[in-house]
Parts: structure tokens; C-alpha cells; sequence
């Protein structure tokens, strides 16, 4: 979707810290950190939110979580803990809509969260 934020650092029209990219997902630094560790992992097909999810994106959805856990591996957070958060829709927080993962990690987080 050529007016999406998410979708522009994808293609690399607009930049990001770039920590991982394949032929389906990218993951790049938060720019407005809210831990030590903020990573947005997302798909590169733009699908605005999670109400919009299709069945047969089922095993992309899958990929973007172990992927999350794989860039957790990588940033040495695994062992003390890491949050993973999805957000639907303003109520809850989405700001930009394309689906995306927070990797959150390198400090203690409270529950219930916000």
C-alpha cells in the first residue's frame, strides 16, 4: 500500500535500523523505544490489522512469532524474559495500521500491561 509507513520502510523507500529482512518479513528498531529492546517485526504483504487476517495467512502469522523469537535469540534477551505484543485497532493502541509484532525486552514488565 504505497500511503503506509510500515510498508515504505519494507521497501526501502523510507529507512529503518533494519535487524532482519526476507522475501516475506522484515523487522526493524522502533523509533519511540519503550524498552532497550523494540523491535516491530512485520509482514511485507500489507494487511491492515489482525480483524483483516486471512486463513490462508495463517502460516505467515506463525513465521513473524518464531522470527520474533529467533531476533530475541540474537539480542541476547531470551534468557531474562520478552514481550510480544500485538495490537487491533486505536482502542488498542495501533497507530499504524499494517500488522506488526513488538519485541519488547532488556528490562521487567508488569502485568496488566498499559
Amino acid at each position: 500500500m504505497a500511503e503506509c509507513l510500515f510498508c515504505k520502510i519494507a521497501s526501502g523507500v523510507i529507512p529503518g535500523d533494519l535487524v532482519y529482512q526476507d522475501d516475506e518479513i522484515v523487522a526493524f528498531r522502533d523509533i519511540n523505544p519503550q524498552a532497550p529492546v523494540h523491535i516491530l517485526i512485520i509482514p511485507r504483504e500489507h494487511i491492515p490489522a489482525v480483524d483483516c487476517l486471512e486463513d490462508r495467512q495463517a502460516e505467515l502469522i506463525g513465521r513473524l512469532f518464531c522470527k520474533a523469537r529467533d531476533i530475541a535469540r540474537q539480542e541476547g534477551i531470551e534468557a531474562g524474559g520478552y514481550r510480544l505484543v500485538v495490537n487491533n485497532g486505536a482502542g488498542a493502541g495501533q497507530t499504524v495500521l499494517h500488522v506488526h509484532v513488538h519485541l519488547l525486552g532488556g528490562r521487567s514488565f508488569h502485568w496488566p500491561p498499559g
